[in-house]
């Protein structure tokens, strides 16, 4: 069987090999999950619940082990790490509070003899190929709901959260969840192809647009539900009203947190021109502050970049910011030493010309661009391919709202950023992709409605 390497991106050492799948086991696999699902789907929605009941139990009994895990093979720091998953909990605690409504069986109409009733029932076999930053959240955001809807999941973690991903395995098996209805497939891009050659009822993928639209291609004709969370470049305007110390502080966070590698990430900063010399001073001074360093450590706020290949293209957007004319005021290299470290980088003087704020980074680099008005700003946050998330710092609500009802993203902040909730719908406009998860409409998602037409006689 083939192996495959796990390293750890903060240090470059080999953490382990683990076997890897091939098109042989993930086609047997498949097979396995299709015949199991039938059965999953006639287990009452109560004896699911608890399965998920017990497996959010066991990730609060291993999870300072679970972290480390996760801190280990992707580099984040493990106080994000130990976040991540206690947020967890709060989403598993929504799809089960959510998931009976959200499914009943709806009576639409019952007049004269005639009544009409909405089912929803599994869509069958789901295949989830998700992503390493977020794999806890990005993963339990799909196949928790799926599982709960009485789905099977062919499980693809990314290959740079491996060890994770065999973790989630054996905690939902040891739940009580089926072997062959959550089925981990282990491997990079030739398992993810394997995959897609299956007999599949749902592809739920979450990652680069590159990725996503070569997914979409491919699963075009086959007429297959599709869901795909891409990309982002997510801008923020700081209006004139704005405290700038409070806003730069926000949205420091909001730009580095997990070392900017978030989908939701603030990627883009419009500051207007009456305060963006204090923004930036404060930001900049913010940014500073931010402990650079050993993931493994709670001190540390910067941790690593996850994929090597990445260091290249934060070092091309800095050479090309730099070539027309930003001014670097912070960080704009790699780290000395192992491991795929990169400095806290803060741009100001930046423009549209600049690739800087025109492709997503993901990770620690941002530009801050000065506006003269309100309209700019929205112009400017509106200039990209991308919609995934955008905000508006002002201490006027109805402001706020005038703009972010002007911008083109799935989810809008007033005073607020990079934050999900599991009671909203997780959504993007153009290259940010299609579908949803998380909300009561991301549980319904992972059904298909059955109409029923019922004449009594």
């Amino acid at each position: 069987m083939n192996q495959l390497p796990i390293y750890n991106p903060a240090t470059g050492e080999l953490i382990t090999e683990v076997p890897a799948d091939d098109a042989a086991s993930v086609a047997a696999k498949s097979q396995q999950a299709r015949a199991a699902q039938a059965h999953w789907a006639t287990v009452p929605l109560a004896e699911r619940k608890a399965c998920i009941t017990r497996f959010r139990a066991a990730i609060v009994a291993e999870l300072d082990a679970l972290a480390a895990t996760m801190t280990r093979e992707t580099g984040k720091p493990i106080k994000m790490s130990r976040n991540e998953l206690n947020g967890l909990l709060g989403r598993i605690d929504f799809f089960l509070a959510e998931v009976d409504s959200s499914t009943a069986t709806q009576t639409v109409f019952n007049d004269g003899g005639m009544t009409e009733q909405i089912e929803h029932i599994p869509l069958g076999v789901v295949a989830n190929i998700s992503a390493w930053n977020y794999p806890w959240f990005v993963g339990g955001n799909v196949f928790i709901p799926a599982l709960l809807t009485g789905n099977a999941v062919l499980y693809k973690p990314s290959e740079y959260a491996t060890m994770t991903g065999l973790a989630i395995a054996r905690l939902l098996h040891a739940a009580g969840v089926p072997q062959d209805v959550f089925v981990p497939l282990i491997g990079g891009a030739a398992v993810g192809a394997a995959l897609l050659e299956q007999r599949i009822d749902g592809l739920f993928f979450t990652g680069s647009y590159a990725t996503g639209a070569k997914l979409a291609q491919a699963m075009g004709q086959r007429l297959v539900k599709l869901q795909l969370e891409l990309g982002g470049k997510d801008p923020t305007y700081v209006c004139d009203d704005a405290d700038p110390q409070t806003a730069a502080e926000s949205l420091a966070d909001g730009a580095m947190y997990n070392t900017g590698q978030s989908c939701c990430s603030v990627e883009r900063i419009y500051v207007h021109e009456k305060i963006y010399d204090a923004f930036v001073a404060a930001f900049v001074a913010t940014v500073k502050t931010f402990e650079v360093g050993d993931p493994m450590l709670d001190s540390t706020y910067i941790g690593a970049i996850t994929r090597a290949p990445q260091l290249d293209v934060l070092d091309a957007q800095v050479a090309d910011a730099q070539a027309r004319g930003a001014t670097l005021l912070v960080g704009g290299h790699r780290l000395a030493g192992p491991g795929n470290g990169y400095a806290p980088t803060v741009f100001a003087n930046v423009n549209h010309g600049m690739e800087l704020m025109r492709e997503e980074s993901f990770g620690p680099i941002i530009g801050i661009q000065k506006v003269a008005s309100d309209a700019e700003a929205v112009r400017l946050m509106n200039d990209t391919r991308y919609g995934l998330t955008a905000g508006v710092f002002t201490p006027d609500e109805a402001r706020a709202k005038a703009l972010l009802a002007q911008v083109n993203a799935g989810s809008v902040y007033w005073n607020c950023c990079d934050r999900v909730s599991p009671r909203l719908p997780w959504s993007g406009y153009g290259d940010s992709g299609m579908g949803l998860t998380l909300s009561t409409y991301g549980i319904q998602t992972f059904t298909r409605p059955k109409a029923w037409h019922l004449r009594q006689v």
